[in-house]
Order: structure tokens, then C-alpha cells, then sequence
């Protein structure tokens, strides 16, 4: 990396597919040791951002650096490191084989290869599986897999794709406290994900893709502060489907519905006077609850109000 330069910078990005814009002069900057947390709808861009970052898509206008390099310049492309949604791994080949063989791909001499595949099996927790073959490995072990092979030589950035897709909680934290160790090394990351606990747990920075360009972005806490202050969410979690009249109740009580209409929640700044005898309220018109809680927003809130507000609309693919 050169000296003082971000492990990604991307400046006026355009890229039309077709007759359509789908990047409108967005602007990233991802500095070494931060976790950037890439969020928005399906349709919004995000693939298109990534294939453009790493050469895949020709922009129309703006920029991409990689490490203070433009990404026109192969020297560049070399200082990425891309884990994609799907497993890219030989099934028929244990652990230690493939990732000797992606060292090989990624031009390493045997004497670096030795070296990046000791590193990787440490920061990866990779040890005690490293002689199996990779078919017989849970999604959780494989996606560790595809991480240290994106990694082996040592990029600048590293741009994860829902890399935790499909796997169970203890896949997720452990995968987490992957990045979370190579972020602490230096490295950029971009994190492309519809996971938003796991990007308010992880990410120094996350920022909403919407419309073309990513607005609003900053720290989790302060996106989230600005939206809503001081307010708190009421969270009602129901026992049986609503019948149409009681769903018009918690309409018109300002209440927004998600899971499949089994969750509804409202934001107020008297929240707990709120929640305190809501249940109760609510039996008396046939709403059977499980269980109604209090909670301080999250990005998730405001995804739904981006949403809500109709910005948060897909514009791309």
C-alpha cells in the first residue's frame, strides 16, 4: 500500500447497464483496519459496486483505487482479496490442498506459500481440520476456508460477499471473529450484507446503498441516533395470524408490521409507559401476544425506514 492511501477509494463511480444507471456518482473510501458494512435491498447495486471494484464492469465515469493504485492497473487487482456468496473451493481436495493450491494461483514462490499457509491456518482456527477433505466440511468450516484462501496473499482489501450466509450462530461468530482479526492486521474490508445485527456488531462503518449512491453512511450509533434520538421501539411478537379487522388495529395505531405479520413495532419516546399494559390492550381486542418488549433502534429500524420512505428502493442488480 502506498503511503497514506486507503485500501479503497472510489470517487464519481458511474456504471449504466443498458439504459439504466445503476451507480450515480457514488463516492467510498475504506481506510486500513476498518470493516465497512455495505447494506441495502436486493436490486440496490451491490454486486455491480463489487464486479466494478474488482475490473469485472467497465464504469462510465469516476474512479476506483486499491491501495493508492487505479484498478485499470493489474498491480492493483492484486491487492484484492474477493470472497464471493458462493463456496469456490474442490470439494475432493483436504484443506491444506487447496489452499497450496490457491497459493500457487495467487503467483506465491513455494517459500511465501509455506508462510501464508501457516498464517492462515492460525488466524483462520483452521488446525484441527486441516488434513480433511473439504466436501465433507460443514458451510460454516467451508466459508473459513474460501476467507483464508482470499487472503493467503496478504491484500490490502478484502471484500466479503454475505459471507455468513446459510450458516448457524456459532458458524457466524466464528467467521465475525475472522474478519474481526484481519481488520485488526491492517487490512480494509468491505462487507456486503443483509445481516444488520452482524454489521452493528462488526462494522466501524456501514453505509446504505440506495438510489445509485450510498447515503447515509457513517458509525452504526450515530446513523441511528440521528434518525431517531432518544426515542425507543416497542416490539410486539404475536402467538396466532391477525385477522384483517386486528391488523387494521395496530394500523392505525402506527404500528409496522414485519415476519410475515407475526412482529409489529412502533417507535415512541414514552416507550415504556407504552409497553407497560399494551399486552393486556391488546387481548382485549383478540390479539394474542407472546411477548411485547422494549428496545433502543438499530440499523435494522432504520433499514425499515429507508425503506418505508421509499429511498431504499433497488436501482440495479
Amino acid at each position: 500500500m502506498t503511503d497514506d492511501a486507503p485500501a479503497l477509494r472510489v470517487s464519481g463511480l458511474e456504471v449504466n447497464y443498458k439504459s439504466r444507471r445503476v451507480l450515480r456518482g457514488l463516492d467510498l473510501e475504506i481506510d486500513g483496519g476498518t470493516i465497512y458494512g455495505l447494506l441495502g435491498p436486493n436490486g440496490a447495486g451491490k454486486t455491480t459496486l463489487i464486479r466494478t471494484i474488482c475490473g469485472r464492469v467497465r464504469a462510465g465515469a469516476g474512479s476506483v483505487t486499491v491501495a493508492g493504485r487505479d484498478n485499470r492497473d493489474r498491480s492493483a487487482l492484486r491487492r484484492i482479496g474477493l470472497v464471493p456468496q458462493e463456496i469456490a473451493l474442490y470439494g475432493h481436495l483436504t484443506i491444506r490442498e487447496n489452499l497450496e493450491t490457491f497459493a500457487r494461483l495467487s503467483g506465491l514462490d513455494a517459500g511465501a506459500a509455506d508462510a501464508a499457509l501457516g498464517w492462515v491456518r492460525e488466524i483462520g482456527g483452521l488446525g484441527e481440520r486441516w488434513n480433511e477433505r473439504t466436501e465433507v466440511l460443514s458451510g460454516g468450516w467451508k466459508r473459513r476456508v474460501n476467507i483464508a484462501a482470499a487472503v493467503l496473499h496478504r491484500p490490502s482489501l478484502l471484500i466479503l460477499d454475505e459471507p455468513t450466509v446459510g450458516v448457524d450462530i456459532d458458524a457466524r461468530n466464528d467467521l465475525q471473529a475472522v474478519i474481526v482479526g484481519l481488520s485488526a492486521g491492517g487490512m480494509g474490508v468491505l462487507l456486503a450484507t443483509h445481516d444488520l445485527d452482524q454489521a452493528e456488531t462488526i462494522c466501524s462503518m456501514v453505509g446504505f446503498l440506495r438510489n445509485g449512491v450510498i447515503a447515509p453512511q457513517g458509525t452504526p450509533r450515530d446513523l441511528v441516533d440521528e434518525q431517531f434520538g432518544e426515542s425507543s421501539e416497542v416490539i410486539v411478537e404475536l402467538r396466532a395470524p391477525l385477522a384483517e379487522a386486528q391488523t387494521a388495529v395496530l394500523g392505525r395505531a402506527g404500528f409496522v408490521p414485519s415476519n410475515a405479520g407475526m412482529t409489529w413495532s412502533i417507535l415512541d419516546e414514552t416507550g415504556a409507559e407504552h409497553a407497560g399494559d399494551l399486552a393486556q390492550r391488546l387481548e382485549l381486542v383478540g390479539i394474542r401476544v407472546r411477548e411485547v418488549r422494549l428496545r433502543r433502534p438499530g440499523l435494522d429500524t432504520l433499514f425499515v425506514r429507508l425503506s418505508q420512505d421509499g429511498t431504499a428502493r433497488g436501482t440495479g442488480t
